[in-house]
Formats: structure tokens, sequence, C-alpha cells
């Protein structure tokens, strides 16, 4: 008896299931190894007062050390979490326009067919390759109110340069800088991926029919770049709520609390003050937050991002 066009593919997923095992198993075991168990381990630990140097699994430690919700309780009824969530809340408000007007006018300029860009391309990826650590202390020599280029050139002009980084008004847009100079390489090459793969046929048609560059801009580079766009707006928010190197090596939090972050909170509760359950409970409420925001950009995303090429 011939079997079912509907067994036969059955049959033929499984047979390609078991080929493909021995192909994905390494992968499995490092994501089983390296992310699905610490994050286990972490969800435990988040449920404890482990301070991080006893022995996580010595004999009767959880027990002793169990304090159920009273660290997520703890946080969520705190000012400092407020603070810390308000100050990440407007770093991705100043970050995110700033770093995707940055990578749009970026594309726009390595789309162009001029002499001279092949180099551009080449240099405007550097800040890219650049490591956070030196990248972070170049700047804070550039932002130094007495002695840093960006005040003494703002002096030609008879302007007198903010504290930058040692300002609370100023501190976060700094730190807003730096990383829109730093981002903005790989967001753009991104978007330029997205902008060359528009079909020319497009702009030939609104040529014919009279449409400028600006008009063919946002009636046909805009709309059609809107998945691209939209890649960039989720990788670059959960960034954003990541944000931790530049600020613990330009700020370490300051001044006066103006840039203490929620990775920042997380690493200092955990590793300088050792409350590690503290600290895990906190990166799985920041887990929670990136967790909602992009449930709430996937959905948003019906409703302006064009797939139609």
């Amino acid at each position: 008896m011939t079997a079912s066009p509907k067994a036969r593919t059955k049959r033929l997923h499984a047979a390609g299931l078991r080929a493909a095992l021995p192909f994905l198993a390494p992968s499995f075991a490092g994501m089983l190894v390296f992310s699905l168990v610490p994050l286990v381990i972490s969800g435990v630990i988040s449920l404890t007062d482990w301070n991080g140097l006893d022995e996580l699994l010595a004999p009767g430690m959880f027990a002793e050390h169990f304090v159920g919700l009273d660290n997520f309780r703890a946080i969520l009824t705190s000012s400092e979490f407020w603070q810390v969530l308000g100050n990440t809340c407007r770093y991705i408000v100043l970050y995110i326009p700033c770093m995707l007007a940055a990578s749009l006018a970026v594309a726009c300029l390595l789309s162009q067919s001029r002499r001279g860009v092949t180099a551009f391309r080449v240099i405007y990826y550097i800040p890219v390759l650049t490591s956070w650590v030196a990248a972070s202390l170049i700047w804070k020599s550039v932002l130094s109110p007495q002695y840093g280029a960006l005040n003494n050139f703002l002096a030609l002009f008879g302007i007198q340069g903010p504290g930058w980084l040692l300002d609370e008004a100023w501190a976060m847009p700094a730190i807003v800088l730096v990383s829109v100079w730093k981002d903005m390489g790989f967001f753009g090459l991104i978007l330029l991926s997205g902008m060359i793969g528009i079909d020319r046929g497009y702009y030939e048609a609104a040529s014919l029919d009279g449409a400028g560059p600006w008009a063919r801009f946002w009636r046909i580079t805009l709309p059609l770049m809107t998945p691209a766009i939209f890649y960039v707006l989720i990788v670059s928010l959960i960034n954003a709520f990541q944000l931790f190197p530049q600020i613990m090596i330009m700020t370490d939090g300051g001044p006066n609390g103006a840039t203490q972050v929620m990775v920042e909170r997380i690493y200092k509760y955990g590793f300088r003050y050792y409350r590690m359950g503290y600290a895990a409970a906190f990166s799985w409420i920041l887990f929670a937050i990136i967790m909602v925001c992009t449930f709430i950009q996937m959905e948003g995303q019906k409703r302006w991002v064009n797939y139609d090429t």
C-alpha cells in the first residue's frame, strides 16, 4: 500500500532532523552550558541573599539564604530603582533618534557613487572596531572641561563649553554623543544594505514624474527601508538598556548619580557590594523590561514596516 503524501512528508522531515542532529549538537550544547544553565542559576540566586562569597553548592546553602521575592520587592519599592530607570530611559530617548539620524546620514553618503566613498567607508567604520575601553578613555580626555579638545575648540568661537562629564545636566548627553559616534558605523552599514537593495526602477519612475531628491527619499527610500530601520530600532533599544562600559569608565555613575543605569547597578551590587541575590533580581527585572519593550515593538511594526520591495 502506497503511503500518503502527508506520511511521506513526515518521514522526510524526521530523516532530515536525524541527519541534522550531529551538526546541531555542538551549538545546542554551547547554548545549554553558556545560556540556559546560567539563566536558571541566576533565577535561583535572585530568590536568595547570597553574597557571592559563600560556596554556592554547599549543603543547606539555599535554605539558609532563601528570601523568596524580597529582593524583587525591595528593588521595585526603592527610589533608587526608579531614578536609575529614569536615567536609562533618558539615555534611550536621546540616543535612539540621534543614532538613527546619524546612521541614515552615513548610509545616504555611502550610497553615492562618488570619488572617495570607498575610503570614507573604511574611515567611518573605524569607531566600531575600537574597543569601548580605548574609546571611552579618549573621549574622557576630549570632554575634559579644562583641557579637553572639544571645549578648546568651542573657545575659538567665544563659546564657553559646559562641564560635560562633571555636570549633572550634561553628563548623559555626553555619554549619548560618545555612543552615537561609536555605533553609527555599525547601524549605518545595516541601513546602507537596505538602501542598496531598493529597486532602482522606483527612482527612475519617480524622476520621470518630476519627483526631486527629497521627495524620492521620503516617498521611496524611507518607506522601503523600514525593515532595516525596524531591525536597527530593535537592536539599538536592547543595546541601550544594556549601557555599561562607557558609563563605568567615563563617569562611574556620577556626577551625583546622574548617569547611574541598570547594568551599572547590577555590576556594582554583584561585584562591589557582594549582594549577588539582589543583583540577580535586578537583572531579571531588566530582562522583563527588555522583553516587554521588544514585544511592543514587534506588535507595533505591523503598522509601519513595509515588506513590499
